[in-house]
């Protein structure tokens, strides 16, 4: 019997943990294999590869249910003898349309190291195996549910990476879980409903580490909230400074209120800058919307702990559109809130109602419409209108293109500063919907269309004018065209580059005059009304430099 651990990615970069812990458990069972796919693959070269299986079982996720039952389908059209076998979040909840789909032959509820390995190790007798949800020959679906959680200190002195060809884990983002489990209850996230956090053993996460260090360049934490354990935090922070190698960049998503003093002094004395990411979920500010899906924060101390370390480690923030109890105002409020913070990304991601968390159970509370189709996401509340998430969506957009990836960095700043931050990236993402729609857009016109917004909108600001002009000609590596801002004439550029020694030879370079000091504001957000003259030199090869005259 042949039997395929597998699943669909949402990237080439990302590596799918469950399937290799899943593997290295059962790697006994003979005929046993794995491999992983992406949902941008061809669906019918999946499913031809996939047809020489006895059973094909696929790790299921948000993102990747749909085009994975596709797969299934084609697999029994090409074979119907082969069986399916689904496991993973997106259907250990209401799995029952999931079950009834004919492709689909069983469901693995909940953690899947026991029952996965029950089930191979016992097939085809499986009917009286718990936590599987089986269909007998006339339809009718069979269950046994036992709430069991593995123990995960059977991982102990295990490696599920040790399968891989070193050369294929070099360019991916590697997975790590050294816990299980989330203390709090987020009424909207699948981990609030596992609230015992076990630990895997530390000899272990340390093999797993020193082994991931050789051989990857970005590692992930999964652990749902890292810092929850002081002692811990420190241990691993510590490992990661005395066994790293040069190029490793380790993310966590972390709770930043009750980060410990201790662990924000170890980062300001002994972390490098850049080595560290941390991913910390804000939410709302609207301690009422916070409330409402029982959810504990104190945003000030949030906000002093994010000054504390930000300059080392790199910060990604997340809010939510859609909690209960929060309207567009106090959407906007913690937007602009947020956004103050400067954090090199901030996420604006709208309330997905998952299968199994308590505000899917209770959506019919506070008048929730959801799409029933993945990723399921919220459509109108009594909180929000169509029309209001419409509006937050362009918000949305035109802060992907121009702050998180960092096209427009000092004009989104000053707008922070002489304007509204949402209603100009509100109306700046409907203006570019207007323009180009869902057709491609080069990076000239990214920056015309900002321009365009900015004069149409904002006339009498000259100096976002310039700014965005600045932006342009910093986000080239070779030197642009002659744009949004008048350049100085050539003699005068000439004598200014041999007056101040500059390698006009070896560089190009972008000579403008603007109305205010660029480098007060760069350092400070001020504007100071003193005239400068500023450089952009151009190698052709990295970034652009700034020099201020």
């Amino acid at each position: 019997m042949r039997i395929l651990l597998t699943t669909l990615n949402a990237k080439y970069i990302h590596l799918n943990l469950a399937i290799r812990l899943l593997y290295d458990l059962n790697n006994d069972v003979e005929g046993l294999s794995w491999k992983e796919f992406t949902i941008k693959e061809n669906k019918d070269d999946i499913a031809a590869y996939c047809k020489d299986f006895d059973i094909v079982c696929f790790s299921c996720y948000i993102w990747n249910i749909t085009p994975t039952l596709e797969v299934a389908k084609k697999i029994k059209n090409i074979h119907p003898n082969i069986k399916i076998l689904l496991g993973g979040p997106e259907v250990s909840y209401d799995w029952q349309g999931v079950i009834e789909l004919p492709q689909v032959d069983y469901i693995i509820v909940g953690e899947g190291e026991i029952p996965f390995s029950a089930f191979i190790r016992n097939y085809p007798t499986i009917n009286e195996l718990p936590n599987i949800v089986s269909k007998d020959e006339f339809g009718k679906v069979q269950y046994k549910e036992q709430p069991e959680n593995f123990n995960i200190q059977l991982y102990s002195n295990r490696n599920p990476y040790q399968y891989d060809p070193d050369e294929d884990l070099k360019n991916k983002v590697l997975y790590i879980e050294t816990s299980r489990g989330c203390p709090y209850k987020c009424e909207f996230c699948l981990a609030s409903l596992d609230n015992k956090v076990r630990y895997l053993p530390m000899d272990t996460i340390k093999q797993q580490l020193l082994y991931l260090f050789k051989r990857g360049n970005t590692i992930k934490f999964l652990d749902r909230t890292f810092n929850i354990k002081k002692d811990f935090t420190l241990e691993i922070f510590k490992f990661i400074l005395d066994h790293r190698k040069p190029g490793n960049v380790f993310q966590f998503e972390i709770t930043a209120d009750i980060l410990h003093p201790e662990i924000i002094t170890f980062i300001q004395t002994h972390i490098p800058p850049g080595l560290l990411r941390f991913e910390i979920g804000i939410q709302t500010v609207n301690q009422k919307a916070n409330l409402a899906v029982s959810r504990k924060q104190h945003f000030e101390k949030t906000v002093s702990i994010i000054r504390q370390v930000e300059d080392f480690v790199e910060l990604h923030l997340d809010l939510i559109v859609g909690l209960p109890l929060d309207y567009f105002e106090d959407i906007k409020y913690s937007f602009e809130a947020v956004f103050k913070l400067f954090a090199p990304e901030l996420q604006l991601g709208f309330l997905k109602f998952l299968k199994g968390t308590p505000v899917r159970e209770k959506y019919t509370q506070y008048d929730y419409v959801f799409d029933p189709l993945p990723p399921y996401q919220i459509i109108q509340s009594k909180f929000l209108s169509k029309e209001e998430l419409k509006a937050i969506t362009h918000t949305e957009h035109a802060l992907e293109i121009y702050w998180n990836k960092k096209r427009c960095i000092n004009s989104l700043k000053y707008i922070t500063k002489y304007h509204s931050i949402f209603d100009f990236l509100q109306g700046l993402g409907a203006y570019f919907e207007e323009v180009k729609g869902n057709a491609q857009y080069s990076l000239i016109e990214i920056y015309q269309i900002i321009f365009d917004f900015t004069k149409a909108n904002y006339p009498s600001d000259s100096r976002l004018l310039q700014l965005i002009a600045i932006d342009y000609y910093l986000q080239n590596k070779t030197k642009p065209g002659n744009l949004f801002i008048q350049e100085m004439d050539r003699e005068e550029k000439g004598i200014l580059l041999q007056q101040k020694r500059f390698n006009q030879h070896k560089y190009r370079y972008t000579a403008v005059r603007l109305d205010f000091n660029l480098a007060v504001f760069i350092k400070s957000n001020d504007i100071v009304a003193v005239e400068q003259e500023v450089l952009v030199q151009y190698d052709g090869i990295n970034k652009p430099e700034l020099f201020f005259l």
